[in-house]
């Protein structure tokens, strides 16, 4: 159980930090669309790459949240942006399509390490993917708002879905018996794979017609 144990720590470790400096670039990015200066780049990138992380573990009773716990996390999303924005013209000349998979992997990432940590913390499972979910789209929901524009997961098409679709995949796996770091990896590649799949096919969910 332990040996179980450390390895879920792991996972949610590197899923966390991986997903932390891809939703950071992209937190900069955002900042200097909006005309920002430096403190403000700085400030859109720690909010975007670590809010959603901060939301789901004082949801969970994880306090104080690891963003301010682990002094890796906060360092990681201002060098982050820092680099982001001293290098803006060689970043912002990355195409789109590019953004988008970096988007759908930070997503994914966040999504696994969100469910992973819940399970650590005994959380039951709906919840738990509730928790995946909340970790993959909380930073971008309080960046849109700071930003003062309706948030993206609002608009994007099967996006908050692919995210709770991921951390469904974790857990199914794992009830199937699949260790902590396959049953991961298949969730993280289902959120990504859906994510991509909509954006190439247009599938969003039903909108109601007033």
């Amino acid at each position: 159980m332990n040996r179980i144990k450390l390895k879920t720590e792991t996972i949610v470790l590197a899923a966390d930090l991986a997903g932390t400096l891809v939703f950071a670039i992209e937190g900069a990015l955002s900042a200097m669309r909006g005309g920002l200066d430096l403190l403000g780049v700085m400030v859109i990138s720690f909010v975007a790459a670590l809010g959603g992380g901060v939301i789901r573990d004082l949801l969970i009773g994880a306090t104080p949240p690891n963003a301010i716990r682990d002094w890796r996390y906060p360092v990681l999303t201002f060098l982050a942006g820092l680099l982001t924005f001293v290098f803006h013209s060689t970043v912002q000349g990355f195409p789109a399509t590019l953004i988008l998979v970096l988007d759908a992997a930070g997503l994914a990432l966040f999504a696994v390490a969100g469910v992973e940590k819940a399970i650590l913390f005994g959380i039951r499972p709906f919840v738990a993917m509730l928790m995946g979910t909340v970790t993959g789209v909380g930073g971008g929901v309080v960046r849109d708002i700071l930003l003062a524009r309706v948030p993206a997961v609002l608009q994007a098409d099967i996006y908050a879905t692919a995210a709770f679709f991921g951390a469904f995949s974790v857990l199914a796996a794992r009830r199937l018996g699949m260790a902590p770091g396959p049953a991961a990896l298949l969730g993280g590649a289902a959120c990504f794979t859906l994510r991509l799949v909509a954006v190439s096919y247009g599938w969003h969910l039903p909108k109601a017609v007033l």
